[in-house]
């Protein structure tokens, strides 16, 4: 059962165009696009910058991909100063309407018996996402556009194979509606239950400081969570986060400048990042 999280309309617009625009070598045209969206030329523009908050050349310009080196150059966030950059203008956005806590190791150990965790499809700006989450808040976001509806939930149920998993997508809607659509204007937090390893926790907290539009580096969490030498392991840490966007696992990068992994597909980090800093700029 698909719930959207928004107005539905603007989301597969929104979907749909992000798909063409990755897609398309050379880059498309205002007109090309809004025909192949079965709309005017206009009326695409207004949609389409009324929801990313740039023009959809512009964001073309985002997607690009030299744009990862281009932010690690001007955008780098050490996370000793990301609080005081994530409480300055816009480059807030979402991160401050967020509050988490983290399940306990013992709890962990039980790979979730006695849980209740309860799904959900939602529409997103990456596409079809699966939200989970538990009564204390949103516990896993997986999107399906680069895998399948039925990969991305086997995916996030092995996380915690002992839960009992129970469809309810109006218990999430609330918490997705902040996330995906008015998280800077909630007047209410969305809370997050981190379910991990006790090593994977500081990852993400770790992550959860770096501001939207900007990015930081595997070698640079390692320093900040204490353990520089352990890039590998965070590595694997970020790629395991079970909180897609919410947790930032996009924003980190190779020091190459180069993206690195993403474990639902590159083309959905490089829309998130082409997203949030565009929005950031606008």
């Amino acid at each position: 059962m698909n719930v959207p999280a928004h107005d539905g309309y603007h989301f597969n617009v929104m979907r749909r165009a992000i798909d063409l625009i990755d897609d398309a070598d050379p880059k498309l045209s205002l007109n090309e696009l809004a025909e192949k969206m079965n709309m005017s030329p206009a009326h695409f523009q207004r949609v389409f910058t009324q929801w990313v908050g740039v023009s959809p050349k512009r964001y073309q310009q985002y997607l690009a991909l030299g744009q990862a080196k281009d932010m690690l150059a001007e955008r780098f966030t050490t996370l000793d100063t990301a609080h005081e950059l994530g409480l300055s203008g816009t480059g807030r956005l979402y991160d401050l309407f967020l509050r988490w806590e983290a399940m306990s190791p013992g709890e962990f150990a039980r790979k979730g018996e006695g849980l209740t965790v309860y799904w959900g499809w939602f529409d997103s700006p990456f596409g079809l996402s699966l939200v989970m989450g538990t009564q204390k808040g949103i516990c896993g976001i997986g999107f399906a556009n680069e895998t399948t509806e039925e990969a991305t939930m086997g995916d996030l149920m092995s996380r915690w194979p002992k839960a009992a998993f129970v469809e309810d997508p109006m218990m999430l809607r609330p918490w997705v509606l902040n996330a995906f659509g008015a998280g800077d204007q909630a007047e209410e937090k969305t809370p997050l239950y981190m379910i991990g390893a006790p090593f994977q926790i500081k990852v993400w907290e770790a992550l959860l400081q770096i501001p939207s539009g900007h990015v930081t580096t595997y070698s640079e969490i390692a320093e900040a969570i204490g353990h520089p030498k352990a890039v590998r392991a965070v590595g694997t840490a970020v790629g395991r986060n079970p909180v897609s966007f919410l947790i930032p696992c996009h924003r980190a990068l190779r020091k190459s400048g180069g993206l690195g992994g993403y474990h639902w597909g590159l083309p959905v980090k490089r829309a998130i990042l082409a997203w949030e800093s565009a929005r950031v700029d606008a």
